[in-house]
């Protein structure tokens, strides 16, 4: 959408780009362009630790723009924007959409890389003319882990989705065979969790709070990619004892094709984010973009995506203030989450109710078109 209005170039991290890969500009007549191109981690960093890999990148990047202005997207690409800010004499403009200090369990991932990954924010951040924070919760946070950053310089403009892409599945679609490949019973009601295997994305107190659930409800965790082997193993311990208690739930550690995915979330009946840090939550946009209502964890940017009683339930969840984000009474949030978990699957035209409500919530407030104009008067007032 950006590119609809204005000339944008990206520099990402995946590899070279072809010219097949940079996708159309929609829109009639487009009055900007877009260029796509992609690096390679430099050879010599191969076996360094993540954080290098990343500012092997970075340096890069930052040496090869040609731009009156650099935006740039979490920590991985702030030491890029940090040095294309000086080397080129451009502003620099900041998407939060994580921030290091709330995601101390990176550590366990990235060693002391935590502590050069922690370094690259707080310095682009303390620089950078404008940042957008991608909730109000953001924003706070923002200002709190931040305090040198000025608070006129942070404006909220909300993540979206684009509505088309999570469309009905026609019925012969070749993505309704991801329930035939897991066994997943699709006359049952379906609760569907999908996200990584971390820290934030809270699935330990989820499997808690699935032995407490009416068994009658078939449950599928989409969830993959391990931050480490502890928490790898930990969930793989929590999932088998869940599976030989109450059993009815399906684990699918791969990450599915976008049209199996999308599939699996029209099929199902509800949702559930159960994060305990979430700036955002895209998640929760796209099942809503699916006509699913969402059960989620009252926290970060989660209350301005989910509305209480009407697209879905929020599971109160009071925490520590000391940058873990756990809650301060674990077993309160976990036997929370089961009622609002049991509350929705147990009224089929409730839920039904609250989907169509989350599709037009999210039609209306998180359109990229809109988004796109707020995006670029962040834009006008960093070159001011």
């Amino acid at each position: 959408m950006l590119a609809e209005r204005i000339d944008v170039t990206v520099r990402a991290f995946d590899g070279p780009r072809t010219p097949a890969d940079v996708p159309a500009i929609p829109g009639q007549n487009p009055k900007g362009s877009l260029s796509v191109f992609g690096y390679d981690t430099p050879t010599e960093l191969a076996q360094a630790n993540a954080a290098l890999k990343t500012f092997g990148t970075d340096l890069q990047i930052a040496n090869d723009v040609d731009a009156d202005l650099v935006h740039v997207h979490t920590w991985y690409a702030c030491l890029a924007g940090r040095l294309a800010q000086q080397l080129h004499e451009v502003p620099m403009v900041i998407t939060a959409h994580s921030l290091e200090p709330f995601r101390p369990w990176k550590k366990e991932q990235l060693g002391g890389g935590y502590n050069l990954s922690s370094w690259a924010e707080r310095d682009a951040y303390e620089h950078a003319e404008r940042i957008i924070a991608v909730s109000a919760g953001m924003r706070n946070d923002i200002l709190s882990a931040y305090p040198n950053v000025d608070p006129e310089k942070v404006a909220v403009v909300h993540n979206g989705i684009t509505l088309d892409d999570f469309a009905t599945p026609a019925a012969d679609d070749e993505g309704w065979k991801v329930f035939e490949r897991y066994h997943i019973d699709r006359s049952k009601p379906t609760l569907l969790f999908v996200g990584r295997i971390t820290r934030q994305k809270g699935l330990p107190y989820l499997l808690q709070a699935l032995h407490l659930i009416n068994k009658d409800i078939q449950v599928v965790l989409c969830a993959g990619a391990p931050d480490t082997p502890e928490i790898a193993a930990e969930v793989k311990s929590a999932f088998a004892e869940l599976n030989d208690q109450r059993g009815n739930i399906i684990w699918i550690e791969e990450m599915l094709p976008k049209p199996e995915l999308n599939a699996l979330e029209h099929g199902s009946t509800a949702f559930v984010c159960p994060s305990i840090y979430e700036p955002l939550g895209i998640v929760n946009l796209e099942a809503m973009a699916c006509d699913l209502p969402v059960v989620a964890s009252a926290t970060g940017g989660i209350p301005e995506v989910v509305e209480d009683g009407v697209t879905g339930l929020l599971v109160p969840l009071e925490q520590l203030h000391d940058g873990t984000g756990t809650p301060t009474d674990p077993d309160t949030f976990v036997h929370d989450m089961a009622h609002a978990i049991d509350e929705v699957m147990a009224d089929p035209e409730r839920a039904k109710a609250m989907g169509r409500a989350g599709y037009e919530r999210a039609r209306d407030k998180f359109s990229w078109e809109s988004i796109a104009e707020r995006t670029i008067d962040v834009y006008r007032d960093a070159l001011r």
